[in-house]
């Protein structure tokens, strides 16, 4: 499997372009190590040699506080060339850490279905962890080390064009060998993120169901799979090692072979007076300091492979496009949304490889400012429907209408600025309470806040918070009620023209209830609403009812007039009771 390097780089390139001025400084430091790493030899080559002419002490002296004053030098631009490296490395790999996340936040339901959290965690954040090693370590020693070997040639054919030439072929060598295998393990080490990928997902998942584990007695067949998944990571790891330990045995014979030809060549043009001890010393050092480039990208050919999984795993990712693509934009009327549903279809797979639809041929119009309730045994399509409201999804057939405009021509963000989806699960935030009922947006004032908590009921309640709207969510337990009054806040604060409650009151004792049944009454009002209900109280606010059953409207119509009509399949729920029918 090929991987190249302008993968790598097309990841990267857009954030690092902005730290142009830290990459410049960054390649100066580079170029200035390699060369005090090249002069510094030579300076004990002349140290070496005047000793042996019997040259004054004092000479001798500077010259080798030169020696290490040049080598401490390279020790702090070495550290300045990490830190860079590093500092550089993290804030491109960041800025691209935050672009794959809100490009996974964008995509459609239909993706996050068929991804775990987890999975999606490891790939953002331990992918990406893995590029920024890669760029502080491999990228800056694999310029800096070619470099590196470059100069150490050159000063070695500066000496002797034999012995240039002699260690030229010996570097071609053994870089034709690094190379040749440079892709080897590229297919394991992809096949072992992965695996890690899916362990994450899967801790992950039974993490979240930690309760229902336990009471249905799963702990055992929990554990059984976790060591399945860690068996799926020993795999590709133990043959990923096994190619590694194989290509470092096969770099330190050859290794070991220029140290041989370093020793010869420099006693045999000793022997016949071509060089002096200074010399020979001097070539010693330079085919050790060899060594350290050729060893540098055996090591972190390794990293390149890992590499290679890596960003072959992030491109695809990227490459993903969301089913759901925003409209050209269109401007909702202010005030309470129509909704209009003409022949709508919609399946979750596709229907030629098993998946049903579960809607199907749905029709209905709900006028401004009224509710309607939507009725359905479970399955029967109630949540999807809601779902295609909010552009989670999109139709496979039909069209959906809000204000007389179709969803698809309007811009998401807009779209869900002008519905609200109160579902039985309040999703809170570890922030603090001013955060949790803005999602984090600033531009609305405390006043608004306020009075929206004012609306709602909620007085008492924030009267006990310590700090206001500054207190932290994470240490404030809050009720089942509360929470769910929490989400109608949020409501008020964006003052929708269309409302979904997905039975919002159901999992509530009589008196919480009633208090939000009393702030439904005020969240609804001047706003066109569907309430999915599982209980009779809940449909009595409503103006029209519409029944469905596997996926298709069997009935709909006026709550009054339906109510009324023995025929009816709402006169029947309200004679034997919603809770014994829609289960």
């Amino acid at each position: 499997m090929k991987t190249s390097l302008s993968l790598y780089w097309n990841l990267l390139a857009h954030h690092i372009r902005p730290q142009r001025g830290r990459f410049v400084l960054l390649a100066a430091l580079l170029l200035g190590n390699i060369g005090l790493q090249i002069v510094n030899p030579q300076v004990m080559r002349s140290f070496i040699d005047a000793a042996l002419d019997g040259a004054a002490l004092q000479g001798l002296i500077w010259t080798g506080l030169l020696f290490l004053g040049v080598a401490l030098f390279q020790q702090l631009v070495s550290v300045a060339v990490a830190y860079l490296g590093q500092n550089v490395a993290w804030t491109a790999t960041n800025a691209l850490r935050a672009e794959l996340a809100e490009h996974c936040l964008n995509l459609d339901m239909s993706f996050h279905n068929a991804h775990t959290p987890g999975e999606l965690i490891e790939r953002i954040d331990g992918d990406m962890t893995e590029m920024a090693t890669f760029f502080s370590q491999f990228v800056v020693m694999l310029v800096g080390n070619a470099l590196l070997l470059v100069g150490i040639l050159a000063a070695l054919y500066r000496e002797d064009w034999r012995i240039g030439l002699a260690f030229t072929l010996f570097a071609v060598l053994t870089l034709a060998v690094l190379f040749r295998l440079r892709d080897v393990a590229v297919p394991v080490q992809k096949a072992r993120r992965q695996a890690e990928a899916e362990l994450f997902g899967f801790i992950e998942e039974q993490l979240a169901a930690t309760e229902d584990v336990r009471s249905s007695g799963a702990v055992d067949f929990s554990i059984r799979e976790l060591f399945r998944f860690q068996q799926n990571i020993l795999k590709p790891y133990r043959r990923g090692n096994k190619i590694g330990m194989l290509l470092g045995l096969l770099m330190s014979g050859l290794l070991t072979v220029g140290n041989g030809l370093a020793i010869g060549l420099g006693y045999w043009f000793f022997v016949n007076g071509a060089i002096t001890i200074g010399t020979v010393y001097l070539l010693i050092y330079y085919v050790n300091l060899l060594e350290q480039p050729i060893w540098a990208l055996t090591h972190q050919t390794q990293s390149f492979q890992t590499i290679g999984a890596c960003v072959e795993r992030l491109n695809d990712l990227r490459k993903v496009q969301s089913k759901v693509v925003d409209g050209a934009g269109v401007a909702f009327p202010t005030g309470a949304l129509a909704l209009d549903f003409a022949n709508v279809s919609f399946a979750y797979h596709d229907s030629d490889n098993g998946g049903g639809k579960v809607l199907e041929g749905v029709n209905f119009c709900l006028d401004a400012g009224r509710v309607l309730g939507l009725l359905g045994r479970t399955g029967s399509g109630k949540t999807t429907l809601a779902r295609l409201v909010f552009r989670l999804y999109d139709p496979a057939a039909g069209q959906v209408a809000l204000g007389g405009f179709n969803l698809m021509d309007a811009r998401l963000s807009n779209l869900r600025q002008r519905v609200a989806f109160v579902t039985q699960d309040v999703q809170l935030f570890r922030a603090t309470v001013r955060d949790n009922l803005t999602f984090f947006d600033r531009s609305i004032a405390d006043e608004q806040i306020l009075a929206a908590i004012a609306d709602l009921g909620l007085e008492d309640w924030y009267a006990a918070l310590p700090k206001g709207l500054d207190t932290e969510l994470e240490a404030q337990r809050l009720s089942a009620g509360e929470a769910q009054l929490l989400a109608f806040a949020r409501v008020f604060l964006r003052d929708p023209g269309l409302v979904i409650l997905d039975e919002a009151s159901s999992r509530l004792d009589p008196a919480t209830e009633q208090r939000v049944e009393r702030a439904i009454d005020c969240l609804l009002q001047g706003r066109t609403a569907i309430i999915i209900a599982h209980r009779l109280g809940t449909v009595q606010r409503a103006d029209a009812i519409m029944i469905l059953d596997q996926g298709q409207v069997c009935e709909a119509g006026d709550r009054l007039a339906l109510a009324a009509d023995p025929d009816s399949r709402f006169y029947h729920l309200l004679q034997t009771g919603l809770e014994e029918v829609l289960v």
